[in-house]
């Protein structure tokens, strides 16, 4: 009769993952209102946007582009909780921000 080998001796060793969740948080939030604050202040308001071809989707683009690189790092196994923080940075990001946003439009009175 064989003794069963101690428990984790079978098993392969589990990849390390990489990055800190929390760093990714802090990171994205801190980029995405810092470039669109920047935005904001050289670009002026979003009504002078109007006369550009790419007034509408102006605003979308960085998301999109943050979107995509958040999803990249969070799919290898090396940036995965680096890229899992950028997700939630993003999350975070339109929850505030679109709070900022509505608190603006409602003051203006539009």
């Amino acid at each position: 009769m064989n003794p069963s080998p101690p428990p984790g001796l079978g098993k392969p060793p589990k990849e390390p993952r990489g990055g800190s969740i929390g760093t990714g948080i802090s990171i994205g939030v801190f980029a995405l209102y810092a470039l669109y604050l920047w935005a904001t202040i050289t670009l002026g308001s979003p009504y002078s946007w109007s006369n550009s071809l790419l007034a509408g989707p102006a605003a979308f683009i960085p998301l999109t582009v943050y979107l995509g690189l958040a999803i990249v790092l969070a799919v290898k196994p090396r940036t995965s909780r680096w890229g899992t923080g950028l997700l939630i940075g993003l999350g975070i990001f339109i929850l505030l921000g679109g709070g900022l946003c509505v608190a603006a439009l409602v003051q203006a009175g539009i």
